[in-house]
């Protein structure tokens, strides 16, 4: 018995369909999803799936006010590490426990996994797991007589992105300016804590006033000036777009962008693509983050059994053998399942960069993100309710630095003001919430 007969639930009584909300955010692995998700609607007669697909920073808000209103639209949901995190303290997802057979924690890539667990449980299953890394145009940089390193810093991403940008026709870098935290925020943040920096001291007072930020933003700023026209509009999607047209020579971004790069059907660049390990620096370390595009179950939904059923399915060897089989192997969401990674057809059709990306994803220590001690764990973002407004502020306050709209040390006084004022903001509430606990307390 296959293991959507095994996870499904029957509809041969239903008197109309049952369906299935599923929100995801827009991006190639996901649009495979929903193309075969006719595998599952065959196994589960009566049942219907309606789609939900948008942009990160739309879905980001999309999701955030649902689950934490409990509106109850959605069944499950794409959300990453940070979410997983965060909302768990706040019970607003469905743990991964009394899930259908064949559905296995082990399975999963242990620090993709941890990160999506609070306590030990599962609050969401990895669809897909990504780090960060270095992708290159080995024609271009072979041209000017560039040699990327395969452990580069920011100096070498840098000068490889100039002296294409000098002696070529093509613009030397793509890199993300949409402001967001999980746009320009992310490689921003893991920029930075590559440079020794971080957004919080252990006493939770904000450092983005620091010689670490400002040595940081440089680099980002310098290569937004080597990206093509509308780089302040160009988020992960628009420069995988702009990397497989052929626009630009280095672009530091997710680990999930190699199949897509290297796919001949879709990248006129596929057969010209070299991978390094995301920049670091001498004095820091590398910036290669951490994160999943993974499947929950808010904890508003009123179709918690199909859902498990569905999660279960999506995030199964079942399914990767489905993509497999329809797209080729090297199309198999990466990074999620250990047994992938002990499969010598994917090992064979992801050779450019299997290898890379796990080694990659294990060595990401979201724990100690910086040189420098932190009170926070995240390489990308911090992992507390305040840094989805906090970050998408200072990300609007790069994006104008980006355009020439603010000189760069107006945009990092101002996000050392927005940081202070969300700290103290936090502070007020938690004094707030532990005087009402006490008066709680009392009056018992």
């Amino acid at each position: 018995m296959s293991l959507l007969a095994l996870a499904g639930c029957s509809g041969e009584e239903d008197t109309g369909p049952d369906t299935l909300t599923v929100a995801v955010v827009d991006n190639g692995d996901l649009d495979v999803l929903q193309d075969l998700s006719t595998a599952f609607l065959d196994e589960h007669p009566g049942v219907e799936i309606e789609w939900v697909r948008e942009g990160e920073n739309e879905l980001r808000e999309t999701v955030s006010t649902d689950v934490g209103t409990g509106a109850g639209r959605f069944d499950v949901a794409t959300v990453g590490t940070y979410e997983a995190q965060v909302w768990a303290g706040q019970e607003l997802l469905t743990p991964l426990t009394d899930m259908p057979e064949g559905f296995d924690p082990e399975a999963f890539v242990p620090e993709v996994r941890d990160a999506l667990s609070a306590d030990g449980t599962m609050q969401a299953a990895p669809f897909y797991g990504e780090s960060s890394m270095t992708m290159y145009r080995t024609d271009l940089l072979e041209e000017v007589g560039v040699e990327m390193p395969d452990e580069p810093t920011w100096e070498d991403v840098l000068a490889a992105a100039t002296a294409v940008d000098e002696q070529t026709d093509t613009a030397g870098a793509c890199i993300r300016g949409k402001a967001g935290w999980g746009e320009n925020g992310a490689v921003v943040t893991a920029m930075a804590h590559s440079y020794g920096a971080r957004w919080f001291d252990e006493d939770w007072r904000a450092t983005l006033d620091s010689e670490q930020w400002r040595a940081a933003a440089e680099t980002y700023l310098a290569l937004a000036a080597l990206a093509p026209e509308g780089v302040a509009e160009a988020g992960y999607s628009e420069n995988l777009a702009l990397f497989q047209e052929g626009e630009c020579a280095v672009w530091v971004d997710a680990t999930s962008a190699a199949s897509f790069v290297t796919d001949p059907e879709a990248s006129t660049v596929a057969e010209d693509v070299g991978f390094a390990r995301a920049p670091g620096t001498p004095e820091g370390r590398a910036s290669n983050w951490l994160w999943s595009w993974a499947l929950a179950i808010p904890a508003s939904s009123d179709n918690s059994e199909l859902a498990r059923a569905f999660v279960t399915w999506a995030t199964s060897s079942e399914y990767a053998a489905l993509v497999a089989e329809d797209r080729g192997w090297a199309a198999v969401p990466p990074g999620s399942r250990v047994d992938l990674y002990d499969n010598p057809d994917y090992l064979e059709a992801a050779e450019p960069f299997a290898e890379l990306t796990l080694e990659s994803i294990r060595t990401s220590d979201i724990t100690e993100p910086s040189s420098e001690p932190v009170p926070y764990v995240g390489m990308q973002y911090v992992d507390v309710p305040a840094f989805q407004s906090l970050g998408n502020a200072v990300g609007q306050q790069l994006t104008q630095a980006v355009t020439g709209d603010l000189d760069l040390d107006e945009a990092l006084e101002r996000s050392q003001w927005v940081a202070d004022q969300t700290i103290e903001q936090t502070r007020l509430l938690a004094d707030q919430e532990d005087a009402e606990a006490d008066s709680e307390s009392t009056e018992d």
